[in-house]
């Protein structure tokens, strides 16, 4: 403790020699400060900054100091006249106006260069957090900078705009600004990664996660609405924080292929997708098995797969597949009869109905017909 005091008193008391000393100057020449005073007076602001003195006591201080010393220095003792204390006074004012300009140039220049430091810091944690790199140990210690204890249990949830967040866009400092004001420090972390925006919260915190979603998504007036939000399941540990991670940026991720109207998701509800992919050569082979034949037809594929997607979202409804697809109920009949003809499977029958919607869920997410298998 003695050591940090001993710095900081002796920028305290050159604070105030400083400026008493430049007040005393001045009330003798009646001149102005010279270039040299003032860069060393924003240099005074910095170290006064550097070490924790607000600027709202830099300047009291210098204040007080003024006041003090106001009846002793030479140009204000030594007026004859209420002329000569006028000029006097009024060089004086000129340069406290100078000072105090200068010294608070000094700190808000530390503060800014601190601000950045700070921030990189940040977007460093957050890279290795996200991305499981660093030594455990290591990177647990960093996280309590930032106010995470890894050793819990965390969620995270990942918002996607129209446009990328950036490290300063107004909807982010709404977000923050929100959550704070809602549930306080509470052991969360808001971030931006890769034009997305990201909330790691701890299990006991579903709120906050809740809250994040509802505000990314619906922001106010004036802020842009993200597009989806998603949430990955809860994991503990370091390594827990980047599985959750994953799973949100893979449920967003099936969520785009798909073309799945939900905006907010969780990998809980989607996890069918990734045990479908998990073997991509059996998929493609199914896709190409039951599916292949759709290309014969007149225009291709891509209708009588989208007839396949849709039935099974209506719950095989015929006029509320037609009304999604924009058909009458005539032409949905006739693509169902062309799609038993070509491939072979009804989906009258349960069995080929199941296997019809695995693989259009397949092509879509492998982007057949698009894209060859």
């Amino acid at each position: 403790m003695a050591e940090q005091t001993v710095p900081e008193q002796s920028v305290v008391g050159e604070l105030g020699d400083r400026y008493v000393g430049l007040l005393a100057e001045v009330s003798r020449s009646g001149r102005r400060l010279s270039r040299a005073e003032v860069e060393s007076l924003r240099a005074l602001g910095e170290r006064c900054a550097e070490n924790g003195q607000g600027l709202r006591d830099v300047v009291a201080r210098c204040m007080g100091a003024g006041r003090r010393a106001w009846a002793t220095l030479p140009g204000i003792a030594g007026a004859g006249t209420v002329s000569e204390l006028r000029q006097v006074g009024e060089a004086l004012l000129i340069a406290a106006e100078t000072a105090l300009a200068a010294l608070g140039e000094g700190h808000e220049r530390a503060q800014r260069l601190a601000v950045r430091q700070e921030e990189a810091a940040r977007r460093e944690f957050i890279d290795d957090l996200l991305y499981g790199r660093s030594d455990l140990g290591t990177l647990a210690e960093r996280a309590e900078r930032f106010g995470l204890r890894l050793a819990r249990t965390h969620a995270v949830a990942v918002a996607v705009a129209e446009r990328p967040y950036g490290h300063v866009d107004p909807v982010v400092r709404r977000v923050e600004r929100e959550l704070t004001g809602r549930f306080g420090e509470r052991d969360v972390l808001l971030a931006t990664k890769d034009g997305r925006l990201v909330c790691v919260a701890p299990e006991s915190e579903q709120a906050v996660l809740d809250a994040f979603a509802r505000l990314a998504l619906r922001p106010g007036p004036g802020y842009p609405p993200a597009r989806r939000v998603a949430t990955g399941r809860r994991h503990s540990g370091a390594g827990g924080v980047v599985r959750s991670y994953e799973e949100a940026l893979d449920a967003l991720d099936f969520a785009e292929r798909l073309d799945l109207p939900a905006e907010l998701l969780k990998a809980e509800e989607l996890l069918v997708f990734p045990v479908l992919m998990r073997d991509r050569a059996a998929m493609a082979d199914l896709v190409r098995t039951v599916l292949g034949p759709l290309a014969a037809a007149r225009g291709g594929a891509g209708p009588l797969l989208d007839t396949i997607a849709v039935q099974a979202e209506a719950g095989y409804v015929n006029a509320e597949a037609a009304r999604r697809l924009g058909v009458s109920v005539r032409t949905l009949g006739y693509r169902a009869e062309r799609i038993k003809a070509l491939t072979g499977y009804d989906p009258a029958d349960a069995l080929h109905r199941y296997t019809l919607e695995t693989a259009a869920m397949g092509a879509r997410l492998l982007g057949w017909p698009r894209q060859a298998l």
